[in-house]
């Protein structure tokens, strides 16, 4: 359980520590920066305040996960003025424009998944931010991504809304945005795993991450703007507000929360 706040029925509180993390302080809003350089692991899951500004270097890659559902799209749209977005359903819009109406999808989805994997290596290879769609919950896609930043001496970041499986259901209806339960679960057991896994030691640089930034459903609203205007340091940002001791935190809104 984490200080301020509560576990949800069904899922058990994990009281995971997560290290490097930037807790802000529940209850005082004061507290709350405007303006966060991300560095390490930040938990704005269960915090209230002002609106949130993410800042990050120039040749920042900023991969947004999440269960499909969670809003993710929304997201980018909501900064898509700040650097180029890279999502996977142009790639796939394209081909369905090509392809007979009854020839289903996941016949061509390899061919598919190939021009988008080539699209994001070309646009890494550039100099420009970038704003990556991903579940996050593929560890093939998230090594793949890691290599790639790496090899383009890009920082590589990302942002997970953690909103949970049935706000993100609720999120496919509204948008009338489905997939199979199927996959819905694979990416709901590869996000479970992840956030698990958060309270081992170096798990970013495992990760390939510089940063990792957790939002809820609450805190998602709040982040309405992400700016590129640092420097592009070749490595890890520099944070702008000083980390402070990390408190437990309990996985009640995690994406792998039991229906």
């Amino acid at each position: 359980m984490r200080p301020g706040g509560t576990t949800s029925p069904g899922l058990p509180a994990t009281g995971l520590a997560l290290p490097g993390t930037y807790e802000p302080n529940r209850g005082d809003e004061r507290e709350l920066p405007f303006r966060i350089s991300p560095q390490g692991i930040l938990d704005f899951r269960g915090t209230s305040g002002p609106d949130i500004r993410l800042s990050y270097p120039r040749n920042a890659t900023v991969v947004v996960a999440g269960l499909p559902g969670s809003g993710k799209s929304t997201l980018l749209h909501r900064w898509s003025r700040a650097a180029t977005v890279i999502d996977p359903r142009k790639t796939r819009t394209a081909y369905e424009a090509r392809m007979p109406s009854w020839l289903p999808y996941a016949v061509y989805r390899p061919w598919a998944r190939l021009q988008h994997m080539r699209w994001t290596d070309r646009e890494m290879r550039g100099t420009g931010p970038l704003l990556i769609h991903d579940c996050g919950s593929r560890v093939w896609m998230r090594r793949w991504l890691a290599r790639r930043a790496q090899h383009a001496t890009r920082p590589l970041h990302m942002v997970m809304l953690d909103v949970g499986p049935l706000e993100a259901l609720s999120g496919q209806h509204a948008r009338q945005r489905f997939v199979s339960r199927r996959v819905f679960s694979v990416h709901q057991r590869g996000l479970m795993k992840l956030l698990v896994n958060l309270n081992q030691p170096d798990i970013l640089a495992e990760l390939g991450l510089t940063s990792l930034v957790l939002f809820d459903r609450s805190s998602r609203e709040r982040a309405t703007v992400v700016g590129f205007e640092a420097p592009g340091p070749r490595g890890p940002a520099v944070a702008d507000t000083p980390a402070r001791p990390a408190g437990s935190v309990d996985s009640r809104q995690t994406a792998g929360d039991a229906r």
